[in-house]
């Protein structure tokens, strides 16, 4: 006897009168669902190849062609010299401690330029990014001074201070002063208004806008110009150690071109670059650490 469990009236089939057999095939009919599996990026699907081997693989390809081309007698000891002598060089200035002495002398000069730099830099653009009448009276100076090419400003700063260290301190100064204006000033200008109506609805003052508000939006920006004026900063620093230097890497370079040492003037350089790559360094570090709070882009 079968148990109907479907109520009086209703039109629905009842479960107990359909055979056994009928269920385990319309079971089995059923279709299973698929496996799924997890898609992976495509980033994360290929080898992945260490990135400092990738980062090395260029200068090391343009080593092999250098060495290749001085080989041959392509580049001669005089147009160029081949990489082996160059590390001979390199090895007898620093036993003999004029490299060293050299660099210690640069970045001496380097320190207190960007120093300088970036305190005036930074003021002038705190004062015209902030108020309307700092605009006013530093923007339109500053922008005529940028145009000026601060090399060609070189006799004046020999007259204004004479031969020594002062000149070479003063063009340093002058490189690094533009650039970071420029982008601390624009960070400034370019914060968000409606953060600033935010900061005002909530209660803050002036001062509480400029600190919680205004310099955290505008420290991308610096940090950008920072980097900028550390490259302008090398740049001018090969100017400035042209005017009666007696020491540092400038001085090497111009006693290497009296007696055509093409040599040592290639050993200047590659320090002037790894110096220049180290002080880069810094500051993108300086960024991954200041700006964590900011989500970014980073590549694939």
């Amino acid at each position: 006897m079968s148990i109907s469990h479907a109520p009086p009236g209703s039109s629905e089939p009842d479960i107990s009168d359909i055979p056994d057999g009928a269920l385990v095939k319309a079971t089995a009919a059923t279709p299973s669902p698929p496996d799924l599996e997890p898609l992976l990026p495509a980033s994360s699907r290929r080898t992945r190849i260490p990135r400092w081997l990738r980062r090395t693989t260029g200068p090391v390809l343009l080593l092999i062609l250098w060495q290749l081309l001085s080989a041959t007698g392509v580049l001669t000891a005089d147009v160029l010299a081949s990489p082996g002598r160059i590390t001979q060089v390199a090895g007898d200035l620093i036993a003999d401690g004029s490299l060293s002495s050299a660099m210690a002398t640069s970045l001496t000069r380097v320190a207190a330029g960007l120093a300088l730099g970036t305190l005036v830099g930074t003021g002038l653009a705190l004062v015209s990014g902030l108020f309307r009448i700092g605009e006013d009276l530093v923007d339109a100076p500053v922008q005529m001074l940028r145009t000026v090419p601060f090399v060609g400003l070189i006799p004046l700063f020999i007259i204004w201070f004479g031969i020594g260290e002062a000149p070479k301190v003063a063009i340093i100064t002058l490189g690094v002063t533009f650039p970071l204006y420029l982008n601390v000033y624009a960070g400034i200008r370019g914060v968000d208004s409606q953060l600033i109506e935010a900061g005002e609805s909530l209660g803050l003052s002036r001062w509480g806008l400029v600190r919680h508000v205004v310099l955290p939006g505008a420290l991308p920006g610096a940090l950008t110009g920072l980097r900028y004026s550390l490259g302008i900063a090398w740049l001018a620093l090969v100017f400035a150690e042209q005017v009666n230097a007696d020491s540092g890497i400038g001085f090497l370079m111009v006693q290497a071109r009296d007696f055509l040492r093409t040599d040592v003037i290639v050993v200047c350089l590659i320090v002037y670059a790894f110096l220049g790559l180290l002080a880069d360094f810094i500051v993108r570090s300086l960024e991954r650490l200041l700006l964590q709070w900011r989500p970014t882009f980073t590549g694939r």
